[in-house]
C-alpha cells in the first residue's frame, strides 16, 4: 500500500504544472457538479479530501465557515497554498489510506476524483463516519465505473516524452460505494449521474451520504 501511495503521490506531482490548464472533461464537469449540489454550508466545518491544487476548495470557502483541504501530493498543495492564500481555507499533506489526523467533527466532508486511486473504500468511510457529527453529510464525487470500462482512468502528458502516464486507479462498481457506506453506518440520500454533452455513458457518479 505504501507503494501505491507513493506512486500516485509521485504522479500527481508530476501532474500539478498542467493540472489546472489541460483538457480535461472529468475535471471540469466534476466543478460544476459541485456548484449544483444543494447540501447547505454556511456556517459549516468541512474537509475535503483530495483537495489537489484547490480548485474545489476556494469554491467551498467562499461558503463554509472552515475548510480544510488534504492531499497527498506535496506539489499540489503548493499551488493549493498560492489559490487559497487570501481565503480562511488550510490544508495539510496527509495519506487518507491511513488513519485521518484529524479528532474534531466535520459537518460535511467531499471527496472529489480522489477514490479511484484507493483500493480499501471501507477504511475511507470508516473514517468519514468516525468524523462527521450527528447529521453530518460525506459527499462524493468520483469518476463513473462506465467511463473507466470504457478506458477512462486520471492521466497526464508528459512534457519530455509526450506520452500519456496512468495514474494508479482502481475500479469501484456503484454498488461497493454504496454498501460500503452503508456498512460504516451512513445512510445514502441521494445519488447522481452526470456526462458531458460528447459522452454515450455517464461521466460522473455523485453519491451523497448521512450520518444519521
Amino acid at each position: 500500500m505504501a507503494e501505491l501511495s507513493d506512486a500516485v503521490q509521485n504522479a500527481y506531482n508530476q501532474w500539478v504544472h498542467q493540472y489546472d490548464t489541460n483538457d480535461n472533461s472529468t475535471r471540469d464537469l466534476n466543478a460544476e457538479v459541485l456548484r449544483q449540489q444543494p447540501f447547505e454550508l454556511a456556517g459549516k466545518r468541512v474537509l475535503e479530501i483530495g483537495c489537489g491544487t484547490g480548485l474545489n476548495t476556494i469554491r467551498l470557502a467562499h461558503r463554509a465557515r472552515s475548510v480544510i483541504g488534504v492531499d497527498i501530493s506535496e506539489g499540489m498543495l503548493r499551488q493549493a497554498s498560492s489559490r487559497l492564500r487570501a481565503s480562511t481555507a488550510s490544508i495539510l499533506q496527509a495519506d487518507i489510506t491511513k488513519p485521518w489526523p484529524f479528532d474534531q467533527a466535520f459537518d460535511v466532508i467531499v471527496a472529489n476524483l480522489v477514490l479511484e486511486h484507493v483500493q480499501n473504500l471501507g477504511h475511507i468511510f470508516g473514517e468519514a463516519h468516525r468524523l462527521l457529527r450527528p447529521g453530518g453529510l460525506l459527499y462524493i464525487g468520483e469518476l463513473h465505473p462506465y467511463k473507466q470500462l470504457q478506458g477512462a482512468q486520471a492521466k497526464y502528458r508528459d512534457a519530455e516524452t509526450g506520452q500519456d502516464v496512468l495514474v494508479p486507479a482502481f475500479l469501484h462498481p456503484v454498488s461497493e460505494y454504496t454498501n460500503e457506506g452503508i456498512e460504516a453506518g451512513l445512510t445514502l440520500r441521494r445519488m447522481g449521474e452526470w456526462q458531458s454533452e460528447s459522452d454515450t455513458v455517464p461521466r460522473l457518479l455523485t453519491l451523497l451520504f448521512e450520518r444519521t
